[in-house]
């Protein structure tokens, strides 16, 4: 019953944004917008060529930038959650460093790594990074102290303790912050790729398409990187939804 109401309420916003993409297209009557009709026949050709490869580039440094991200930011909120001394001590500098906008940081990165594709993953990654291990960081925190004190009585240390008590209790948690965390870090691809590269999605919307008015491309770029989008979300939500799914059954157990 809940799949065939995802596959239907998924329809049914296709169907939506479709419907509002033509009375839009009929309202300003100009190319700057052209009909569903006319781009979705260009995105289907092009996906097999040339926008299939900045597709690819983009997924690569999406997915290598979250890996990154994940593999930094679990262990350091996990340590600020178990080691109090730590939190105490780099936690006033996360309040600081956490709500400034990390795009800025982009040409600093450039300066520090070169213009190349790790400085565009290395900024995605640490805005991904904040979001993540902030969120464990909490949830280790709260975690309840009776759960925590009968571990230990089992004779169980702290690496004992990250891998079955701390980490399990936080997964969700991390596969919900990377699920909101998804569409920033795709919004920061597009401002990232728009110029000192040669493949991208946000190089092919802003430079081959947009700079040389070719309407139709650019909006199947655009589709391209919505769809990019959509799919990490759908892939994410899919995991936290099974994982939620099993601590629910293993809390009935």
């Amino acid at each position: 019953m809940t799949r065939k109401f995802g596959i239907s309420s998924g329809l049914a916003g296709i169907g939506m944004f479709l419907l509002l993409w033509q009375i839009g297209s009929w309202l300003v009557h100009r190319p700057i917008l052209p009909p569903p009709l006319e781009v979705l026949p260009v995105f289907a050709e092009l996906m097999s060529g040339t926008l299939g490869l900045h597709f690819a580039a983009s997924a690569g440094r999406v997915l290598a930038a979250i890996a990154l991200a994940l593999v930094t930011a679990v262990p350091a909120g996990l340590a600020l959650g178990q080691i109090p001394i730590l939190n105490r001590i780099f936690g006033p500098l996360i309040a600081i460093l956490y709500p400034i906008p990390k795009i800025v940081l982009l040409p600093v990165l450039y300066v520090l790594m070169g213009i190349t594709d790790i400085s565009k993953i290395c900024l995605i990654a640490l805005i991904i990074f904040f979001q993540i291990m902030v969120v464990v960081r909490d949830e280790a925190l709260n975690l309840h102290p009776e759960l925590i004190l009968s571990v230990r009585s089992l004779g169980a240390g702290r690496r004992a303790l990250f891998r079955y008590v701390y980490f399990p209790a936080s997964l969700p948690a991390v596969l919900t912050a990377l699920r909101v965390s998804i569409g920033t870090a795709v919004a920061v691809l597009f401002i990232a790729e728009q110029s000192l590269t040669t493949y991208g999605l946000g190089y092919y919307i802003v430079v081959e398409t947009y700079q040389v008015l070719m309407y139709p491309q650019m909006y199947a770029g655009i589709l391209g990187m919505s769809l990019l989008g959509v799919l990490l979300y759908f892939v994410v939500f899919t995991l936290e939804k099974r994982v939620n799914q099993h601590k629910q059954d293993g809390g009935k157990d």
